[in-house]
C-alpha cells in the first residue's frame, strides 16, 4: 500500500496540538459552534443552504456502502492524541492557527507550517510539474511509471496556459513553488481568511503579487470558473477529520468535479488515506456518478466510459518502511484525469 494512516510531520502536529491542548486559541464555544456548522463569511456573500447537500451525501454514504472508517468519526471515545487530530477538522481550529502564524509573520516575519514539510512540498511540485508538460506534449501517462519528480528544465512554455487552483491554500507556499517552475494562471482558496490574510502577505513579500487568493470553502463553493490542475495537499483529510468526516468527504467529490476542467487533472496529497483508499473512493464516486446520469446518458458516451475520474499516476519515490508485512509510506500523491 501507498500510506499507512499516520499524521503529518511531528514536529508540525506537534505545534498545532500544543496549541489545541492549551485552550488558548480555540474555546469550548467555537468549537461547538464548528462542530454544529461548516459554513463560512466569505468575499462572495452569504453561503449557501447544504441541509439537501447533507441529505443526498448522507443517501449516497448508505446506498453505496461507502466506508466509514473510524479514523474520521470522533462519535467514539479517543485517546488524546486522536481527540485533539479530530479538531483539524473544525473550522475553528484554522481560524484561530492562522491568526497566531499571521501575528507571528507580522512580528517576525515567520511563513508558517508547511504541511507534510518542505521535502514532500518539493516532490509534489516537480512531480506535478513534469506530468503537466507530458500531457500537454500529448502523453497521458494512463498508469504509466515513467513520471518522475525530477525537475524538468525543458518546456516550461506548456505550464504558462495552465491554470491552476489549490483548495485548503493555507500560507499559499505551494503556489508560490508552482510559480517558480513556470506556473503562471495561479488561485488558491480557503475558507479561514487568517489563511487568505497570511497567503497575500506572504505573495505580496516575496515577490508573487499576481497569485490570485480568495476565500472560499470548497464544500460549497462559490467559484464559477473550471481549472486544468486542481491541487488538494491535505484539505481532503482535514475534512476527513471533521465529526462528519464520511458524509463531507462525499460532498468534497461532488463539489471538487464540478472545480476540475474536463480532461484537468486532481493531485491529491494526503497522509490520512493510501493510494489504494483513494482509488476506492473515486470509484465509489464513479459509480454514483454513473447511476445518477442515468442508462441513456452512458450509452450515448463516446468514450463508453461514464467516469468522472480516471486514475493517471502516483508519486513512487517516497520513502517506504514495512509494518505489519505491508510496505507503505507516510504520504501520498495521486494524480487523476477529469474525464
Amino acid at each position: 500500500m501507498a500510506g499507512i494512516r499516520l499524521q503529518p510531520e511531528e514536529a508540525d502536529l506537534t505545534q498545532h496540538q500544543t496549541r489545541a491542548a492549551t485552550g488558548d486559541l480555540v474555546s469550548d464555544d467555537e468549537r461547538s459552534v464548528a462542530a454544529d456548522s461548516w459554513s463560512i463569511k466569505s468575499d462572495y456573500g452569504s453561503t449557501l443552504d447544504d441541509d439537501q447537500r447533507h441529505a443526498d451525501a448522507a443517501e449516497a454514504l448508505s446506498s453505496a456502502n461507502f466506508r466509514a472508517a473510524s479514523d474520521y468519526n470522533s462519535d467514539k471515545e479517543e485517546a488524546d492524541g486522536e481527540g485533539v487530530a479530530s479538531m483539524l477538522g473544525l473550522q475553528s481550529y484554522w481560524d484561530a492557527a492562522y491568526a497566531d502564524e499571521l501575528a507571528n509573520f507580522r512580528e517576525h516575519g515567520l511563513a508558517g507550517e508547511i504541511w507534510f514539510g518542505s521535502d514532500v512540498m518539493g516532490v509534489v511540485v516537480s512531480w506535478t510539474k513534469s506530468l503537466c508538460i507530458k500531457i500537454s506534449q500529448g502523453h497521458i501517462p494512463y498508469h504509466f511509471d515513467d513520471i518522475k519528480s525530477e525537475p524538468v528544465d525543458q518546456d516550461d512554455k506548456y505550464l504558462s496556459s495552465w491554470s491552476v487552483l489549490d483548495i485548503g491554500t493555507g500560507n499559499g507556499l505551494l503556489l508560490q513553488e508552482l510559480a517558480k517552475q513556470g506556473f503562471s494562471d495561479l488561485t488558491g482558496v480557503d475558507y479561514s481568511e487568517g489563511a487568505i490574510d497570511l497567503a497575500r502577505n506572504l505573495a505580496d513579500r516575496n515577490g508573487f503579487p499576481n497569485i490570485n487568493f480568495l476565500v472560499d470553502d470548497v464544500l460549497e463553493t462559490k467559484l464559477k470558473r473550471q481549472f486544468q490542475l486542481v491541487m488538494d495537499k491535505g484539505t481532503l483529510d482535514a475534512i476527513g477529520l471533521h465529526p462528519d468526516g464520511p458524509i463531507k468527504r462525499i460532498m468534497y467529490w461532488d463539489s471538487v468535479s464540478k472545480l476540475v476542467a474536463s480532461g484537468g487533472i486532481l493531485v491529491i496529497t494526503s497522509c490520512k488515506s493510501t493510494k489504494d483508499e483513494l482509488l476506492q473512493e473515486v470509484e465509489i464516486f464513479n459509480q454514483r456518478t454513473s447511476m445518477s446520469q442515468g442508462l441513456e446518458t452512458q450509452k450515448d458516451q463516446v468514450s463508453g466510459d461514464p467516469s468522472a475520474f480516471q486514475y493517471l499516476n502516483h508519486v513512487q519515490t517516497y520513502p517506504t518502511f514495512m509494518f505489519g508485512g505491508s510496505v507503505g509510506s507516510r504520504v501520498a500523491t495521486v494524480a487523476f484525469l477529469r474525464r
